[in-house]
């Protein structure tokens, strides 16, 4: 396979549809659909897995064959696929134990047709509000080449599945290699550090990263800044370790609270983008609460608050506004802080338990099981 999907679904159809394969490519959009979806599949665990809207489409493909209507040709009379029991099949599904509804409601949809304007309005996933009853569009299951009409439902499925396993695999070898690290790092840190180093890469998968960045950051507040002493009367005062708290799961939408710390209260969010709009909201959400951005770039901090002040500037116009914003960023973190915190961490011989830190959230995370 190369670096993306696509040379393995144009085998699987080369292999099952011979002269026809390029043919049925061609006009089924949600073949090429796979195309987009599936491009980290052999970019290893650090690329970004896309999951959601794919399980969105293999769970009611999935309805549909185990009803037989690729065969019995009935689909126009069905009553359509209960809502609680596709998201339930799709939690069952390998990455799958968190997925919401939004998916299946909205969003594979509306990303379909980014990817392919022109059939706007003939959406792959149809609903009735009413009923909570769903049904692939049938349209673009069916291919016709040459004489032929060639069912696809069948075929989607075994090709997700085979970027499932893809994913899987890739993961399984992440965490092993994360393991093997554990057991020697105390012969040659270096192989550790550089492996972690290559997890703080702008091009690194965003759930990774925020990952890496969470173990980076709970060890360097608690065993570099070690502790602070405070309390509400001067003669009470408590002695107490800085504590990082990871609130949920990655990508999730919790009000833009990533990281939480214990006694300050700092809050932290994690972005890969330096969208100024992302930022406002983010502190909106919180009402203005002053929050710490973990920003996945290599600029500076100085460039990249600029950044965010210039593209703010030509939206807002009133200094002001622009200015009361930029005062809630309590502090920016990017890449080479996070590297230069690891070499501190390091120097502390502490980089085990960053490994291990790793291996506990990336299992959490992509809901992995021995």
């Amino acid at each position: 396979m190369e670096t993306t999907f696509e040379s393995y679904i144009k085998k699987y159809l080369s292999d099952k549809y011979g002269d026809n394969s390029e043919d049925i490519y061609d006009k089924s959009y949600l073949l090429q659909y796979l195309v987009y979806k599936t491009k980290s599949a052999n970019k290893g665990a650090k690329a970004r897995g896309s999951f959601a809207n794919l399980y969105a489409i293999y769970v009611i493909i999935e309805d549909y064959l185990n009803n037989g209507f690729d065969k019995n040709k009935k689909y126009r009379d069905y009553s359509g696929a209960q809502f609680s029991k596709l998201l339930q099949r799709q939690r069952e599904l390998p990455f799958g134990e968190k997925l919401q509804n939004h998916a299946l409601n909205s969003r594979m949809n509306e990303e379909f047709f980014k990817f392919f304007p022109t059939q706007s309005g003939m959406p792959p996933i149809m609903r009735n509000l009413e009923t909570q009853r769903y049904w692939v569009n049938e349209n673009y299951l069916i291919i016709k080449s040459g004489r032929k009409q060639i069912n696809i439902a069948q075929d989607l499925l075994n090709l997700i599945n085979a970027y499932i396993d893809a994913k899987q695999t890739s993961l399984k070898h992440f965490i092993k290699q994360c393991e093997t690290l554990q057991n020697i790092q105390n012969e040659d840190s270096d192989k550790s550090i550089a492996f972690i180093l290559s997890l703080l890469e702008p091009n690194v998968d965003a759930r990774l990263f925020e990952i890496v960045s969470y173990a980076i950051l709970k060890f360097y507040y608690k065993d570099i800044h070690k502790h602070i002493v405070w309390g509400f009367l001067g003669e009470k005062l408590t002695e107490d370790f800085l504590h990082l708290y990871k609130t949920g799961r990655t990508n999730a939408n919790d009000g833009g609270i990533d990281f939480v710390m214990k006694p300050l209260g700092r809050f932290f969010q994690v972005t890969e983008t330096l969208d100024f709009k992302k930022y406002f909201l983010d502190i909106d959400k919180v009402e203005r609460y002053p929050l710490s951005f973990v920003i996945k770039s290599d600029d500076s901090a100085e460039n990249l608050k600029a950044k965010i002040k210039e593209d703010a500037q030509r939206t807002y116009i009133v200094e002001k506004i622009v200015n009361d914003y930029l005062q809630c960023i309590e502090e920016i973190i990017n890449i080479p802080i996070l590297k230069d915190y690891l070499n501190q961490l390091n120097s502390q011989g502490l980089i085990k338990e960053i490994l291990n830190e790793i291996i506990l959230q990336s299992k959490v995370e992509f809901n992995y099981s021995e």
